[in-house]
């Protein structure tokens, strides 16, 4: 990455980052160094609501503010409600704790035998290799430990988790996370997936990854050679809204296929953001066109200060149903809630069996139309066709 200084009148004037060459915008290092990280850089360049001003100075003692400036392009500065601007920009409901929150929603904490590792399923695991992020997502899991803003002390463990997998042979399929795992530099990533691929016993690693939201630029071809070195290596990235889907996420989900990469896309149901029928269809469909398979939908998890961000979970299994007969099938994703305490994901699906008995069982289609398909096998008779063919089949 290049050394470049952070500089405050990068945001002076009306055409933000006008004046800067291509070739440093498309500088992974630089988007990174000139993230707006302040409320007072924010206040330069766009006019924040009284509920985003106290959720920025609130900030650091829950995630830390971070926005990249590709992504911060993608806001609409004059609509308080844009669904890029309510992801990223904090609001004064992160202060607010309902009493079903929890700082470790999903139960990693106790399903981890070492630092890093998360060891919750009998053949996998997730392995969380660093705390940062190229910009910090307001309803994000890991909270309590990402950015470090809530002095959790949390530092990944390589060697530790490295031989943890090494002596469990019945792990077969390694997730990294974070943090992103891509902003780890080119030779500490290419050391962890070599040394995961070293060992017999894992057949399948997989990176859960925002950065080609984030930080497109940061999909280098000495980036795609290394994940092409260690393949097949899966990935899941991170979309919530059809505005993410651009050009630049295009030309990396691209560069990733064809290194290939197969790519999935995990997005979380958000009030105000993706929890409408004709926004999540929109969304799937651009995904479907960037070589993107939609994978998941999750019900947000219930970490701290999230409740202004979380949709209704009917309208996530209406979204579902209104997919589902309606487009592709490889454009619907499973509705899951990864459920609190540590029970792992559940499916949520829209109810399509109406009823089931030792006969048969009535199950209902996208349209609402109900059809019999039989279970008990009744008495045979030889088939007529081949009887009178018998011979010939001989």
């Amino acid at each position: 990455m290049a050394d470049y200084e952070t500089r405050d009148d990068w945001f002076e004037g009306q055409g933000l980052w006008e004046h800067v060459p291509a070739e440093t915008w498309n500088d992974w290092g630089w988007q990174l160094k000139n993230r707006l990280s302040r409320v007072e850089q924010l206040e330069r360049v766009m006019t924040l609501t009284p509920e985003e001003k106290e959720g920025c100075f609130f900030a650091n003692r829950k995630l830390a503010l971070a926005i990249t400036p590709y992504f911060f392009k993608l806001i609409d500065r004059d609509d308080p409600e844009c669904p890029i601007r309510r992801q990223v920009i904090p609001r004064i409901g992160e202060m607010q704790t309902a009493p079903e929150e929890m700082l470790d929603p999903i139960g990693e904490d106790g399903s981890s035998p070492v630092p890093g590792i998360v060891h919750r399923y009998p053949d996998r695991v997730l392995f969380l290799v660093t705390d940062r992020c190229a910009a910090y997502c307001r309803y994000c899991t890991r909270s309590r430990l990402v950015s470090n803003a809530q002095d959790y002390n949390f530092h990944p463990e390589y060697e530790q988790g490295l031989r943890y997998i090494e002596s469990h042979p019945e792990v077969r399929d390694v997730l990294l996370s974070g943090g992103d795992p891509l902003l780890l530099a080119d030779r500490k990533l290419d050391h962890l997936l070599g040394r995961l691929r070293a060992i017999p016993h894992v057949e399948f690693i997989r990176i859960g990854s925002r950065i080609p939201v984030f930080l497109p630029q940061r999909i280098t071809p000495e980036l795609c050679g290394i994940l092409r070195k260690h393949g097949p290596v899966w990935m899941s990235i991170h979309t919530n809204h059809p505005k993410e889907c651009t050009q630049a996420l295009r030309e990396a989900c691209e560069q990733l296929s064809y290194a290939g990469v197969p790519l999935g896309n995990q997005s979380v149901l958000l009030k105000g953001v993706n929890d409408d029928l004709e926004t999540m269809k929109s969304l799937v469909h651009r995904l479907l066109r960037m070589r993107v398979r939609p994978y998941y939908v999750y019900q947000c998890d219930l970490i701290t200060g999230s409740a202004h961000l979380r949709a209704d979970l009917r309208d996530g299994i209406e979204i579902i149903r209104g997919l589902r007969g309606h487009t592709t099938g490889y454009a619907v994703p499973q509705l899951v809630i990864d459920a609190p305490g540590g029970g792992g994901k559940v499916p949520i699906n829209p109810d399509t069996v109406e009823s089931i008995d030792d006969n048969e069982i009535v199950v209902r289609n996208y349209e609402g139309s109900l059809y019999r398909y039989p279970l008990k096998v009744g008495p045979t008779k030889p088939n007529e066709y081949l009887q009178a063919h018998h011979e010939s089949l001989l």
